[in-house]
């Protein structure tokens, strides 16, 4: 009645859109409810800074220059974009996968009144333990080469980004997924996964994996106020019960739901979708004008 929108729901992606959870689960929904999303919500994908799409290293021309910034940031670049280009004083969902699910919590953290619900799909409050490591292991690989301050973007930064991609991939479904592959299959997959990742720059790489290596915010979760929904369907880079049964805990009244990693396949079936799906559309009704 103000002329503000207040149905607006943001996502955050994950690393690569094709190999998302979330790309396929929305077909379920739309198949098995009447929602429609033209009227009852408005879905806005805003690209995070450090993004090439946004303001990056790659973009900005700084490259190693470009300067440190944290998933706050991430988070007050957003805020300051929804304002001022949509008069958006009040959020009704942050939808995120993956590392879009450290910007998701940071927001809900730090301004735990802006949002109604949270959804987010294999995610985590925090980078340690394992994940921590291969962090590390990005870092130093980057850092190992002589290239990396040159004025020139040469070859072996490309060689680098072909040896990051190769270990993302390797996380990048269940280790049950891979494991009923033949070596030739997964050729197939890794050669597709690894010339998408070719897109991506080595600057913004190595800047993001430094925003993500300090990311934490357990000792803040009990300080959201929105509704919140968490599902898990890959339990290799994501551990269930590490990085999200802990959150039913420290989030009131949230829920926390796991797919059987059993059944996985690499690509999923319509009849995977089904029971993490059903529990999505009664998750949303709440939120129907």
């Amino acid at each position: 009645e103000d002329g503000f929108i207040v149905n607006a729901i943001l996502f955050s992606s994950t690393f690569s859109g094709p190999y998302s959870y979330l790309s396929g689960v929305h077909e379920y929904i739309t198949e098995n409810s009447d929602f429609d999303s033209a009227d009852e919500f408005y879905f806005i994908d805003v690209r995070s800074l450090g993004s090439p799409d946004s303001c990056s290293p790659s973009a900005s021309g700084l490259k190693y220059d470009f300067p440190k910034y944290t998933f706050r940031d991430l988070v007050n670049f957003k805020r300051q974009f929804l304002a001022e280009k949509f008069k958006i004083k009040q959020i009704l969902g942050l939808v995120a996968e993956g590392v879009g699910g450290f910007e998701v919590l940071t927001w809900a953290c730090e301004y735990p009144d802006e949002m109604r619900f949270i959804f987010i799909v294999n995610s985590s409050f925090r980078m340690s333990g394992y994940k921590y490591i291969l962090g590390k292991a990005f870092e130093y690989i980057i850092d190992s080469s002589e290239d990396f301050y040159s004025d020139t973007y040469s070859s072996s930064l490309s060689q680098i980004l072909v040896a990051l991609n190769t270990i993302i991939f390797a996380h990048s479904s269940s280790k049950n997924a891979f494991n009923k592959m033949s070596n030739h299959e997964i050729d197939v997959l890794l050669d597709d996964f690894v010339d998408e990742g070719l897109f991506l720059d080595v600057y913004d790489f190595k800047f993001r994996n430094g925003c993500q290596l300090e990311y934490d915010v357990e000792d803040k979760l009990h300080i959201i106020k929105a509704k919140s929904l968490f599902i898990s369907t890959n339990d290799n880079y994501f551990n269930f019960e590490d990085d999200l049964l802990p959150i039913k805990e420290k989030i009131n009244g949230s829920i926390v739901m796991s797919l059987d990693s059993e059944n996985q396949d690499y690509y999923f079936s319509k009849e995977d979708y089904a029971p993490i799906g059903d529990r999505i559309i009664s998750f949303l009704e709440q939120f129907r004008k």
